[in-house]
């Protein structure tokens, strides 16, 4: 297994530089992830990779307005 480091909050594979939550996301849907699909963390904690707490949009904009939406449900992001 490959060590890992953090960027930005989210988790990164050390050889390679790709974030854990993309991988975990691609192995939950059994294919890799399209360029522009957006992995979402549901309970907004970025180092939690767990499957269940991985949603995949199939564009940035519907992750960006989940993230609108959670605004104004949590209040700061």
């Amino acid at each position: 297994m490959a060590r890992t480091f953090y960027s930005r909050g989210y988790k990164m594979y050390s050889d390679s530089g790709k974030s854990v939550a993309r991988h975990v996301a691609s192995r939950k849907l059994y294919r890799p992830l399209r360029n522009t699909e957006r992995v979402h963390h549901i309970n907004r904690d970025k180092s939690d990779n767990r499957r269940s707490n991985l949603w995949v949009f199939k564009t940035q904009e519907g992750h960006t307005n989940t993230h609108k939406r959670d605004k104004k449900v949590f209040g700061l992001w």
